[in-house]
């Protein structure tokens, strides 16, 4: 630990950093619990997608056989375009939020392919869809995640070194100058019973 110096100056110093550590800390202690209830939010919508995506997947497995008939190139109408975002602010931090994912046209014959062609094209790019926002709020939970392990770190900080750092150096210059005044009162005392005695020897002589 750094040696303070046990002056006045520095006494106003250290109040003047504990009243800016004190007035802080609630902002940084708010931000962690906004961090907090977002990231639960964030789990949950996430919990419920891949909930909806397991039911998808095994409604598609009950016809996926279709899919290896020989003129249906499925695949050709899976091809994904550009992924639509925009940013949400969650206490000063930016998290991407899914808004749509362009698929690229592609016609065909309504009378060469089979009638299940449309309904397998819309469930299949459904469970694309939902990988997609799997995987964004994925991204999203791991930005927010890594904002609270710095906010909790300097709530720490705040809370079990800055803060009671600066309350014990003010205690111990307010001690150490206490006993300099105490010091200088009691010298003055003695140089004022010097003084007086020998106003007396004089007076005497």
């Amino acid at each position: 630990m750094a040696k303070i110096k046990l002056t006045k100056g520095e006494l106003k110093r250290q109040r003047d950093a504990l009243k800016q550590f004190q007035r802080y800390l609630p902002t940084l202690q708010l931000k962690k619990q906004q961090l907090q209830l977002e990231i639960l939010q964030q789990n949950l919508a996430l919990r419920d997608i891949k909930q909806t995506l397991t039911k998808k997947r095994q409604a598609i497995i009950l016809w996926a056989g279709l899919l290896a008939e020989p003129e249906v190139k499925i695949k050709l109408f899976l091809k994904t375009e550009r992924i639509i975002t925009h940013q949400k602010n969650i206490a000063g931090v930016d998290i991407p939020v899914f808004d749509a994912l362009e698929f690229s046209d592609q016609e065909y014959d309504l009378f060469l392919m089979p009638l299940w062609l449309d309904a397998a094209i819309l469930a299949l790019r459904e469970v694309i869809v939902l990988n997609k926002k799997i995987l964004l709020l994925q991204e999203g939970i791991d930005i927010l995640r890594q904002e609270l392990r710095v906010t909790t770190q300097r709530v720490n900080l705040f809370e079990k070194v800055k803060i009671p750092l600066a309350e014990e150096n003010i205690r111990l210059i307010k001690i150490y100058i206490g006993d300099q005044m105490a010091n200088a009162v009691g010298r003055s005392k003695i140089a004022k019973r010097k003084i007086e005695d020998l106003v007396l020897e004089e007076a005497l002589a």
